[in-house]
């Protein structure tokens, strides 16, 4: 029975020519080997499954190659190159760091160094995961890679660059990986498929690809799994329900929900989603990922950077010509909003609820803005403000005839502007809100303050959360703090308190207590006795005030 081989070991490049994604860094390796300007150490950097070691190994291999190709390729048929497809080469060493990463391990590997390659050019050492290594490893290998043997090579492999310090990245040639694109692996997983026999759906393969978040090892494992469980036949039904991926069709039926102003329908569609266990996060960045590639899919020019097959990108193009442009934006300006409040949330379901309802909405409140605002324009279109005419200048005021002074009398029954506006006010002031509320209410709306001010006010925040509160019993709050610092803080915001906790409690007679504690209160007493005592002591005696700003003395202590 033939042991199976996975697809990220039975299909890993073997040449230049098949690295995918990293075109760049490809071409420049190419150069240098064909150039013969390699330097001493390399240092291969980025996310896990892109192709670092692959792409390590792979030149390991072509530099040593007798007969190498004018494109810069390995020949696989020298005695190099047989060593290496065999894994039998004396003169490629590989190290994990991970699990060596003592100075041991590398004073091993240094004694290593010092001995000349039996056959070929290069001695090249592989270290992967380098950033594992400990300070101590770090500084036991600084000299070997500074001034190494001119047969030496070395060829480091990171997923972390930021842990490498830095007098080792300074003796690098430091090259960045990038994420490969959804298409670029969706197209090598067609040509895994293809080699291994396996009928794939273009829009399943694209699932997996974006599933693998620019990991080519990762999308490859997933391929695996999905021959498993698919057997020779792949389809998009099939790798949504076995990844647990939430189908598109759901995206799309949000949206012309939303677009219809059907809110039930959007509650219902939710209901049955987050029933099936997915994550509310995990709904709102799909959603906003559909917002995004619907406004992509408007415009031609942008359709191009939608990441998905010909069929769901035809979907996308449908819908998005149906979808106005001014519901896409203000959708995903509001779902971009929800991304991070929802991480703050106290209750999630309702969170999620009341978002798919202002969604929903978001169409029916464009229409009666527009609708306010074609009013307005039409009435004073209908009612020009006319500027007052200057009068001409006369030499002797002219008397007016009676029937001219007639009309310049107000009709009785008008009211002016300013006479309608200050009636306004006094209608508005005497709306007088008294609602009674209890502790547990108080409690609940102290909180929702606190988190409102958790980002822009981080210093009253972390007192007002570590403070105790209390309603008295003439319905005011009362909050006792442990320093008069910290009561200096909550006074000079007192009237926005008040002002947030009437809004929220609908009671406009709330007033606000500040009071410490009695140890609070003992050693600000305390302290200002001894204020007192120095300044005394600082009037009859001036130059001490010089020896207390000289050692910056305080007489709190």
């Amino acid at each position: 029975m033939d042991s199976f081989v996975v697809s990220a070991r039975k299909y890993r490049p073997a040449s230049f020519r098949m690295v995918v994604g990293q075109d760049n860094i490809v071409k420049t390796l190419k150069n240098a080997i064909i150039n013969k300007h390699l330097a001493q150490a390399f240092l291969f950097t980025g996310p896990r499954g892109v192709g670092k070691t692959t792409c390590a190994r792979i030149m390991a291999k072509t530099i040593n190659c007798t007969n190498l190709s004018p494109e810069g390729e390995a020949c696989n048929e020298c005695t190099s190159c047989q060593s290496f497809n065999s894994s039998a080469s004396f003169n490629i060493h590989e190290l994990d760091a991970a699990s060596n990463n003592s100075v041991e391990d590398i004073r091993n590997l240094v004694d290593q160094v010092r001995v000349p390659p039996q056959e070929g050019k290069y001695k090249i050492y592989i270290i992967d995961e380098v950033h594992m290594l400990s300070q101590a490893a770090f500084n036991a290998f600084l000299k070997t890679l500074e001034e190494p043997p001119a047969y030496a090579k070395f060829i480091l492999a990171t997923t972390e660059r930021h842990k490498i310090i830095p007098t080792i990245l300074s003796r690098c040639q430091i090259y960045n990986f990038k994420r490969i694109t959804v298409e670029d692996i969706a197209g090598y997983l067609k040509y895994v498929a293809e080699s291994e026999g396996v009928e794939a759906e273009s829009d399943a393969l694209h699932i997996i690809a974006q599933k693998a978040d620019g990991a080519m090892r990762d999308a490859l494992s997933l391929f695996d799994q999905m021959v498993t469980f698919s057997g020779k036949e792949i389809s998009y039904r099939s790798v949504i329900e076995n990844l647990n991926i939430l189908d598109y069709d759901n995206y799309f039926q949000f949206t012309d929900f939303f677009v219809k102003g059907d809110y039930r329908g959007a509650l219902i569609l939710l209901s049955e989603i987050t029933s099936s266990g997915f994550d509310g996060q995990h709904i709102i960045s799909g959603l906003s990922s559909h917002i995004r590639n619907l406004l992509m899919a408007r415009d031609p020019a942008t359709a191009s950077l939608l990441e998905a097959g010909e069929q769901m990108s035809k979907r996308y193009s449908d819908q998005a010509a149906r979808a106005p442009e001014s519901f896409l934006t203000a959708s995903l300006d509001m779902l971009t909003g929800a991304e991070f409040n929802y991480r703050q949330s106290n209750v999630k379901s309702l969170f999620l609820e009341n978002m798919v309802l202002q969604l929903s909405l978001i169409l029916t409140k464009l229409a009666e803005q527009g609708e306010v605002k074609k009013k307005i324009a039409e009435s004073e279109k209908s009612n020009p403000v006319k500027e007052p005419e200057t009068p001409a200048y006369t030499s002797a005021p002219l008397k007016k005839s009676a029937e001219e002074e007639q009309k310049n009398i107000p009709a009785p029954n008008k009211i002016s502007v300013q006479q309608k506006i200050d009636e306004l006010k006094k209608n508005s002031r005497s709306v007088h809100q008294n609602e009674p509320f209890d502790r547990k209410k108080m409690l609940l709306c102290w909180s929702e303050y606190c988190e409102s001010i958790k980002t822009s006010k981080i210093n009253l925040y972390s007192i007002l959360v570590n403070s105790s509160i209390d309603k008295t019993e003439s319905n005011d709050i009362e909050i006792t703090v442990d320093g008069p610092m910290k009561k200096a803080e909550v006074e000079a915001e007192r009237d926005h308190i008040i002002q947030s906790m009437r809004r929220k409690l609908s009671n406009d007679e709330i007033m606000l207590k500040i009071v410490m504690t009695e140890k609070a209160k003992t050693i600000s007493e305390v302290s200002g006795l001894a204020q007192e005592k120095l300044n005394e002591v600082i009037e009859k005696y001036p130059d001490v005030s010089i020896f207390v700003e000289t050692l910056n003395l305080n007489p709190e202590l």
